[in-house]
């Protein structure tokens, strides 16, 4: 049996819509019920008068996006401790795609975060999709002339801040081994070789499991926070490695039980960022293992 038109033009850009709402929102979980909003309203639309069935369902999505985004930004700041974003298992062909994959890193969500929800709305649209200025401005209710400007200076926030460049494959997967090393000899000077001097380790329980109540800076204190935690856990670590958000991680097992993931950051040779997600509620999607992959 045939889809009906709806169906099938929804099914072809719904890997397209659920990353614009992830990339906004930093979780799949709400953007998954963004989605379900713009089907409930797709499937009332009269597709003789849309035009450009893309175009409507991005612009949908980005609306939908923009108040649950708003809603959100308001939760956060009641959250508890840090907050990282909903890690993602990404597919090879993600990491290929050079601006999708830079898009949804932790590392720029991160920054993404210091954004206005509008602002990020726009970045995301222009910078990682290509969206023209007529386009997203529609999508955001805002003049074109409007969203570039505003495409201007949520350009300059984040390039002030966006990390520096990567490195090779080959680079990282030796950092990332001897990351590992050091993790399983429990040895100061094997983390001091591997981690940056400006290290920052970011660690999100959501007051459900313990975490840092703050990010930590420093290789030395990076290091001893990590032998400490070694040193006090009773139950047998395993260490897996997998790739979430377009970058290397590991998936962290206590006794066989996923503890979280710990998604890794390599500039130059050495680890400058660590991010470590132990809230229950934002490892759905690795468990279930449904990985993104390029729109």
């Amino acid at each position: 049996m045939m889809p009906d038109p709806a169906t099938e033009a929804f099914v072809t850009h719904r890997n397209l819509l659920f990353t614009v709402a992830y990339e906004m929102l930093g979780s799949a979980a709400d953007a998954e019920d963004v989605l379900q909003e713009t089907w409930l309203r797709w499937v009332q639309v009269d597709l003789d008068q849309v035009q450009d069935q893309r175009a409507y369902l991005v612009r949908t999505t980005t609306r939908q996006a923009l108040n649950r985004l708003r809603t959100l930004s308001r939760r956060r700041e009641s959250y508890v401790g840090p907050w990282l974003p909903e890690p993602m298992l990404t597919t090879p062909d993600v990491a290929e795609d050079v601006e999708l994959a830079e898009s949804v890193s932790m590392a720029l969500m991160l920054v993404l975060e210091t954004l206005t929800p509008t602002e990020r709305a726009v970045f995301v649209l222009r910078e990682a999709f290509d969206l023209g200025y007529d386009e997203i401005a529609a999508a955001v209710d805002k003049s074109p002339a409007a969203v570039r400007q505003i495409a201007h200076r949520a350009r300059q926030h984040v390039d002030a801040r966006r990390p520096r460049a990567a490195v090779t494959a080959a680079e990282t997967r030796a950092a990332l081994e001897s990351f590992q090393r050091a993790l399983a000899t429990g040895d100061l000077q094997s983390f001091l070789d591997v981690l940056a001097p400006d290290i920052v380790l970011v660690s999100d329980g959501g007051g459900i499991k313990q975490a840092a109540v703050r990010p930590i800076l420093g290789a030395d204190k990076v290091a001893r926070f990590m032998l400490g935690g070694l040193r006090k856990t009773a139950e047998t670590i395993t260490l897996e490695p997998t790739v979430v958000n377009a970058g290397p991680a590991l998936l962290v097992r206590l006794d066989g039980d996923l503890d979280g993931v710990l998604a890794v950051r390599v500039e130059e040779g050495r680890i400058t960022g660590l991010y470590y997600v132990r809230n229950p509620e934002k490892l759905t999607r690795v468990t279930a293992e449904t990985p993104l992959t390029r729109r």
